[in-house]
């Protein structure tokens, strides 16, 4: 295989690795407003298999006690890391409560749903693997795509290891947002490694620095607004622990963090509003920054529907999922719309 070759296919699995990416937040979502976390209480098998049971009766009878036993030993094990950095409250606070040691009952729908999860996971882990050997090709040319694709490897091992604590502890109130902040990492990673892969050879040309600046400032906004939409999730799980099924009373009892969330979905439309006006005076209809720049204000106007649709259907499972892919998606879409502001994928002529 010659070095082209290894090049283009680099970039053909770099591109479905951004795309598993993206089914993986989807497939998270789904986990997490089904409230599946536990369906398998094992891993890499669940409930000792590599296909999982569809009926209580292919279980052992002791298997509730068997797998708190296990999500018991996994929470010590986290207590102690706690403790190594300092966390020594955080670290009593996991050893001292037991109602995450209450078993749960066998449910096959959530048991299935977890699978698929980690199928989605383990696949999008193989072809970050495969991105990380192909990247070699560029290593004389761009050593940091290689580097980058290596470093972000890791860091889908150590996000695996955290999901395992996010389901397996209730001290969700940092965690959560780490772990989705991780996954945006992640996610801009290797959009990065892709773009740095079709323009390596390609001169950055000169543009306002103000395009630049609302363009960065959009992504900045955007990160925010979904580290508060983590938050509002994590109010919303603790409402929802004190007032049970009644859901229409979930929002109001969230405070104060949930008017701030909206408040912030507010400015993402206005400062989007205006690098849309610069995008389209710097830059040709058929740019790939002006096709960016439509895609990314489609995704707005959905988050805002299903923003609306949250607040006044009472937080229907559905709603929160999507609402969280529309978000990555924004995410994802800005930031390769930054990375084109300095070095575009586009042929020569594109820009104004």
């Amino acid at each position: 295989m010659n070095n082209t070759t290894s090049q283009n296919r680099f970039q053909k699995i770099n591109l479905i690795t951004v795309v598993l990416l993206f089914v993986l937040i989807l497939a998270g979502g789904v986990v997490r407003s089904t409230g599946s976390g536990m369906g398998c209480p094992d891993w890499p098998k669940c409930f000792g298999r590599y296909i999982p049971p569809t009926d209580v009766s292919q279980l052992p009878a002791d298997y509730k006690q068997q797998y708190v036993a296990g999500r018991e030993a996994k929470n010590q094990r986290f207590a102690k890391t706690l403790d190594v950095f300092g966390f020594s409250d955080l670290a009593t606070r996991l050893r001292q409560d037991k109602s995450i040691l209450v078993p749960e009952e066998f449910n096959a729908a959530k048991t299935w749903t977890e699978y698929v999860n980690r199928l989605v996971g383990a696949t999008s882990g193989l072809f970050l693997l495969l991105t990380a050997i192909l990247s070699f090709s560029y290593w004389k040319k761009s050593r940091v795509i290689s580097i980058l694709s290596i470093c972000n490897l890791i860091l889908v091992g150590f996000q695996g290891w955290l999901g395992s604590i996010v389901v397996s502890s209730n001290l969700v109130a940092w965690i959560v947002t780490v772990h989705m902040l991780l996954a945006l990492a992640i996610l801009a990673i290797s959009i990065y490694t892709y773009h740095l892969a079709r323009v390596y050879n390609r001169q950055k040309f000169k543009i306002a620095a103000t395009v630049r600046f609302f363009g960065l400032l959009c992504v900045v906004i955007s990160i925010v607004q979904i580290v508060f939409g983590t938050e509002v999730r994590e109010r919303i799980d603790a409402v929802s622990e004190r007032l049970g099924g009644y859901r229409n009373g979930w929002v109001n009892a969230a405070g104060q963090i949930f008017m701030q969330h909206r408040d912030i979905a507010i400015l993402v439309l206005f400062a989007n509003v205006m690098l849309y006006a610069l995008v389209r005076k710097h830059f040709s209809r058929h740019s790939i920054q002006q096709q960016l720049m439509s895609f990314t204000f489609l995704i707005i106007m959905l988050q805002i529907v299903t923003g609306i649709i949250l607040s006044y259907l009472s937080l229907p499972p559905f709603a929160q999922t999507v609402h969280l892919v529309l978000a990555s998606l924004m995410f994802g879409a800005q930031f390769y719309l930054v990375l084109n502001l300095y070095r575009s994928v586009n042929i020569p002529g594109t820009a104004k």
